[in-house]
């Protein structure tokens, strides 16, 4: 008889009895399954690319990416749910019960449902059922309403993320047992970030009861009252206090002096008033202190009552009224690695302790600095971050200037730098953004290695001579070399600038014809050639730039017709859904633990410079997306008006002025819904101005003078709304209308019908009718004189 074999048996053992326990329940599987199931359903219709690959029924669900498990059986406990659209544009609208599903797995402790665009209300009655939640983030979406208040019943929830959504209310409304729950101490909440919504006071008054809090972010929010004066009172424990970017008013409350174990504190970008408190810097564990951007005030005569505080590492006393030289005891916090000062009033040369200082990020601008750069600025320890824009700095950049080998961002526009740009810049293997605008740098430029990862090169309005420079990193987004003295023609190089998008060179001295090879960066949305001496016509290609949102080409000398074809400029024709921006907002990166923020340094890109509603405005690059316009004006350009140029649906500004058009005003041009500006002014166009204008409203000028129109000025809808100038219609052929205060000839009245009678019976007739008349007419005169007393009876005679 053969023995029993151990090994074999206890392997059977754990195939039939243990190996299933390292699978997730079934049941949370298929709900899992269902939940991928809805994502399917709501993308069927567009281009998406399956985000869970790996989610099937034949796998072991702990082992999918997303999905975490802990514990013997497994169960699910954590799920990663984030950007489950990215890369789709428009991004679907996604109803908050798809998370129904979800809802049965009650062992969820750690739940990531953010930037997937959830829109509705927070579904508190579905989350109830995670009773072992202890992470919930939901930033990122479009929820909206109020908080449920089922989220602060979960008895183990320490951290709650509900940023970039659309709420409003406060914590708790109408909820008695909650309100109890909370203030009963019971509550274990710790995080609570809200920032970027609708909240306003009522919710920073009711968050005041959470004793527990050591993380509250209320920035982005619609925040208007003072700071509560016991905020200190009622927040002890609380270690980062973000209440930046509202409009808070009234200054620091004194009751902030207990919060002892603060560390981080954003006040910055308020209404904040009063004198800074110097006791701000006795909190020893204090980390970050941003209280700029406010109507604050710092005390000038403040000097040896601020300790050093090895702590401090960021330090934020922007436009808060700092004069004279940099006060001299920010140089006893030897820790400290950011520091921004600008827009004050600060001058002088930079002290030399700054070398020593070590810091990574160093904003100055805006004040009244003068001399020059210390080459020490760039030694082993140079800043990562360094912006300096509108002072008075002069002389030449230091030549070591590419020894700061991690220098990400440097921003020296509006001062008075002269001279060549150092070889050595190139070697700055980090650098990102570079801007050296509006000074008076001369030379050669540098020759960028191409395969660096500068995307951002402003070298505008200096005294660069020469041909169009082509030697820049392959990865640049954002060229800009306008007004300087540069000659020749564009040259094709340019094409391997292949994710170029804003190209600016304006205000040059360029010559000879576009190019049709521009149409190989296909990436432009900005093209900016205004202002030089092109010639030739505007190549049809140009207006197949499918991304191409703004191109001005004024004030040339370009000739022939306008391209008929404009179908393909997509980016004039649709309402982008998605903003586009050069590069990404940057920060300046450091170690945090989880109850630290991130703030944000703000890059500072250039405004593009156009001609906006009649003068030059700068439209702000950060919110270049909402912006769409067609400048063709001051060229030789002839022909008629395509009319395809009404399919440009998404143009706010349309510029054909001053050029040699000729013919009708296209009745398309009633379709340009959201067309701001019409500037057809000097040229030769006829006939009268088309009624379908009256549909545009969101027009605000039209501008017809110096042409050859004539008939009535479209009454009603927005033409008869907005405020008309009348030399918008000057000199013309024959305008009228009460916009000018021109009368327009009445209308001839309809000749009378007629009537056709027989020849042979017509002198009958007439002799007919003067037989008849003539006794009537000499009856009824005698009768009228009578009734006047025109003929006096004399009474008889008394004989």
């Amino acid at each position: 008889m053969e023995r029993p074999r151990p090994l074999l048996t206890f392997f059977s053992f754990f195939l039939f009895f243990f190996l299933p326990c390292l699978s997730c329940p079934e049941y949370q599987k298929q709900a899992l399954l269902q939940f991928k199931s809805s994502i399917l359903a709501i993308t069927s219709s567009l281009n998406y690319s399956d985000q869970l690959p790996a989610w099937n029924s034949s796998s072991n669900c702990c082992r999918w990416i997303e999905v975490g498990c802990r514990g013997i059986p497994r169960v699910v406990n954590s799920l990663y749910l984030t950007n489950l659209f990215s890369g789709l544009s428009p991004q679907p609208q996604v109803e908050s019960t798809i998370l129904a599903p979800l809802f049965h797995i009650r062992s969820l402790e750690t739940l990531y449902i953010s930037g997937t665009n959830i829109q509705g209300e927070i579904p508190g009655v579905g989350l109830a059922n995670l009773s072992y939640l202890v992470l919930l983030d939901m930033s990122v979406n479009n929820f909206k309403g109020s908080i449920p208040p089922q989220l602060f019943r979960l008895p183990y929830l320490r951290e709650l993320y509900l940023d970039g959504n659309i709420l409003n209310g406060k914590l708790f409304p109408d909820d008695e047992e909650t309100e109890k729950y909370v203030l009963s101490s019971t509550s274990k909440l710790r995080v609570l970030s809200l920032s970027d919504n609708k909240f306003s006071d009522g919710m920073l008054l009711s968050i005041l009861c959470l004793k527990g809090l050591e993380f509250l972010d209320l920035s982005q929010n619609d925040l208007s009252m003072e700071i509560p004066t016991e905020i200190g009172n009622y927040l002890p424990n609380i270690s980062s206090l973000a209440l930046d970017n509202n409009r808070l008013t009234g200054g620091i409350p004194s009751s902030m002096r207990r919060l002892s174990k603060l560390k981080l504190l954003y006040l910055h970008n308020n209404l904040l008033t009063g004198e800074i408190p110097s006791w701000l810097f006795d909190f020893r564990g204090l980390k970050d202190l941003y209280v700029g951007g406010n109507r604050l005030i710092w005390n000038n005569s403040v000097t040896v009552e601020i300790a050093p505080n090895p702590s401090l590492r960021r330090l934020s006393l922007k436009s808060c009224g700092l004069v004279g030289e940099i006060p001299k005891w920010i140089s006893n916090h030897t820790g400290l690695r950011f520091l921004d000062l600008s827009k004050n009033n600060l001058r002088g040369e930079l002290p030399e302790w700054f070398a020593e200082m070590r810091f990574e990020g160093l904003i100055l601008s805006d004040n009244e600095f003068t001399g020059s750069l210390s080459p020490r600025l760039f030694s082993e320890f140079a800043p990562t971050v360094l912006a300096l824009s509108r002072n008075n700095f002069s002389w030449e950049l230091p030549k070591n200037i590419g020894f700061a080998t991690l220098l990400w961002v440097l921003t020296l526009k509006e001062n008075n730098f002269s001279g060549p740009i150092p070889k050595s810049l190139v070697q700055c293997l980090a650098l990102q953004l570079l801007d050296l605008s509006r000074n008076r740098f001369s030379g050669h430029f540098p020759v960028f290695n191409p395969d660096r990862r500068l995307a951002y090169i402003d070298f505008s309005f200096n005294d660069f001579s020469g041909a169009v420079p082509t030697t820049f990193p392959v990865g640049t987004t954002f060229l800009a070399l306008g007004g300087n003295k540069l000659s020749g023609g564009l040259p094709f190089n340019l094409t391997n600038l292949s994710n170029l998008k804003r190209l600016e060179l304006q205000d040059n001295n360029l010559t000879g014809e576009l190019p049709n090879f521009i149409s190989r960066i296909t990436t432009l949305e900005v093209l900016n050639l205004r202002n030089n001496s092109f010639q030739g016509s505007i190549p049809q290609s140009i207006f197949n730039l499918r991304s191409l949102r703004i191109l001005d080409v004024s004030n040339n000398n370009l000739t022939g017709e306008i391209p008929q074809e404009s179908h393909s400029l997509v980016g004039m024709i649709e309402t982008p859904n998605l903003p586009s921006s050069i590069m990404e907002t940057g920060y300046l990166a450091y170690s945090v633990e989880w109850f630290e923020l991130e703030p944000q340094a703000l890059l500072e890109f250039s405004d593009l410079v156009v001609n906006w509603k009649k003068s030059k405005q700068g439209l702000s690059t950060d919110k270049l997306d909402i912006y769409t316009l067609l400048d063709l004006s001051n060229n030789q350009l002839s022909g008629q008006i395509p009319t395809s140029l009404g399919a440009l649906k998404a143009l706010k500004l349309l510029n054909i002025s001053g050029n040699k058009l000729s013919g009708k005003i296209p009745t398309s041009f009633g379709d340009l819904e959201n067309i701001e500006t019409l500037d057809l002014s000097h040229n030769k166009l006829s006939g009268s101005i088309p009624p379908t204008l009256t549909k545009l409203q969101q027009l605000t000028i039209l501008d017809v003078s110096n042409n050859e129109l004539m008939g009535p000025i479209p009454d009603g809808g927005q033409m008869g709304t907005m405020v008309l100038d009348p030399n918008y219609f000057a000199n013309n052929s024959g305008l009228c209308g009460i916009q000018i205060r021109v009368p327009c000839p009445k209308e001839q009245p309809t000749p009378p019908v007629k009537i056709e009678v027989d020849n042979h019976k017509e002198p009958w007739l007439l002799w007919e009718s003067v037989w008849i008349g003539y006794p009537i007419g000499l009856l009824l005169a005698i009768i009228i004189m009578l009734g006047i007393g025109y003929f006096t009876l004399s009474p008889p005679s008394n004989h």
